[in-house]
């Protein structure tokens, strides 16, 4: 699977709700994601979803195209080794998530799995997002 697109997460719309509910626990409340009418007269247009949250949604919209290892106890987010926010994501837009295993290495019983995701932006030409993910999986 090395090398190869392992899925294509479903569509994800994203709400004012949601950029609303990140700004409370991030505490990040800049105008251009909290301030609809401020926003809208921003080149945005409309409000933006906060680059962090969307980067937090790989987790979710990764869990049906990221295959499970059948021998791990249990497996942990290990970091990025790079992240792109290459587009802002406009509230009311749908997202989705491209997942791609870029590199699989094996230490004593332990896996690192290096993804290459690609979130996109329903109509646009460019992602949202580009970032190389690292997950750990530890085997039983």
């Amino acid at each position: 699977m090395i090398g190869r697109e392992t899925g294509v997460s479903s569509w994800f719309r994203i709400t004012q709700s949601h950029i609303d509910a990140f700004a409370n626990i991030s505490g990040d409340f800049q105008y251009i994601h909290t301030d609809p009418e401020a926003a809208a007269r921003t080149n945005f247009g409309s409000t933006i979803a906060h680059g962090f949250f969307t980067l937090t949604l790989l987790g979710h919209l990764g869990k049906g195209p990221r295959p499970r290892v059948h021998d791990v106890s249990h497996s942990v987010n290990y970091g990025f080794d790079r992240v792109r926010f290459v587009t802002p994501v406009p509230c009311g837009s749908n997202v989705r998530a491209r997942f791609t295993l870029a590199r699989l290495d094996e230490r004593d019983k332990d896996l690192t799995a290096h993804w290459d995701c690609v979130m996109e932006v329903e109509g646009f030409t460019k992602p949202a997002i580009i970032a190389k993910w690292i997950w750990r999986a530890f085997r039983s």
